[in-house]
């Protein structure tokens, strides 16, 4: 049986940031809720002589034709080599006999597509209803796939952006304002951008808070995506603490690698202290946000649910 190897151009062409790939990936929490998923802790393999990781995340859903192996890879040394930081591919495996059906080559793609789109359904039911600015930490991929998806679920004219590089957050302003129109302007710090902002997306490979308690204030929703690894870390524990609503994609994943990991006390989470999975949300089983005042937080780590979600569609599409 041969399987099917897909490129990068050919899955860009199938499936791209528009409401079908949101509904899938918000799919993807509800099966979580539903039972209808098998989803293994994730694999980190780590290479250390070259500043380097690999994380293998997967997920079998009942119901779906296919299940996605996804294999990962961050080697922060790569763009001093004129290289990208990061990579991915996945593994397509039939649901039914286990036989490989698809390799797809997508270079992260699909990985940065999904990262975003979860962002925009963390934000569909946890960010306040008028958004006129939004904060973003980091200058990377994330900054620019979590704005781009956000655009779905809320309607905003400004950015401001912190980037530890003075010279890459100039060259995203300069960016996001000729290829989407919006305002963008540099913060000096990311207190800055927290404060003048409605919703804050933190995607950076931090391993030490960037953003404080004292930047808090009403009506503030924070998506953080960038610690998806032990150790890292972009918030203070007491922003986690002090938000009235604290969400996560999975409480187990979170507890390992996400930001919820800094707020453990003995491997418990503090007394009285609720987090509730996005699932909770998308599946009605919990309301999101009920007050413009509210300060919200989503802990994103990415999971196999995810890639399993927008492999299926990417190939659906790719093969009609």
């Amino acid at each position: 049986m041969n399987a099917r190897i897909l490129n990068e151009t050919e899955l860009r062409e199938a499936v791209e940031i528009n409401t079908e790939a949101l509904a899938a990936v918000e799919e993807a929490f509800t099966w979580l809720r539903q039972d209808r998923v098998s989803m293994p802790p994730i694999m980190h393999i780590s290479a250390r002589d070259h500043n380097g990781d690999i994380d293998v995340k997967s997920a079998y859903v009942q119901g779906m034709p296919y299940i996605a192996i996804k294999i990962a890879s961050g080697f922060y040394d790569n763009p001093a080599k004129g290289l990208p930081a990061g990579s991915a591919m996945m593994v397509l495996l039939s649901a039914e006999t286990g036989f490989c059906e698809a390799i797809l080559l997508d270079n992260s793609y699909l990985t940065d597509l999904r990262t975003g789109l979860a962002g925009a359904v963390a934000a569909k039911y946890l960010a306040p209803s008028v958004v006129d600015t939004v904060g973003v930490i980091g200058t990377g991929v994330q900054a620019r796939y979590q704005v781009e998806c956000l655009s779905l679920v809320r309607q905003f004219k400004n950015v401001l952006v912190w980037g530890r590089s003075p010279e890459k957050a100039t060259a995203y302003a300069g960016e996001m304002r000729e290829r989407h129109g919006l305002e963008v302007r540099v913060a000096d710090s990311p207190n800055e951008a927290v404060a003048a902002s409605q919703v804050v997306i933190t995607a950076t490979a931090s391993n030490r808070p960037l953003i404080t308690p004292d930047a808090l204030h009403p009506g503030l929703h924070i998506t953080a995506v960038g610690a998806d690894f032990p150790g890292k870390q972009e918030l203070d524990p007491e922003v986690l603490v002090k938000a009235d609503m604290l969400v996560c994609d999975t409480l187990a994943q979170c507890r390992v690698n996400g930001e919820i990991q800094h707020i453990l006390e003995d491997g418990e989470l503090p007394v009285g202290l609720a987090v509730i999975e996005l699932g909770e949300l998308t599946i009605g089983a919990r309301q999101g946000r009920v007050t413009e005042d509210q300060i919200t937080v989503c802990d994103l780590t990415g999971t196999g649910v995810q890639d399993t979600a927008i492999a299926n569609l990417a190939y659906k599409i790719a093969m009609q």
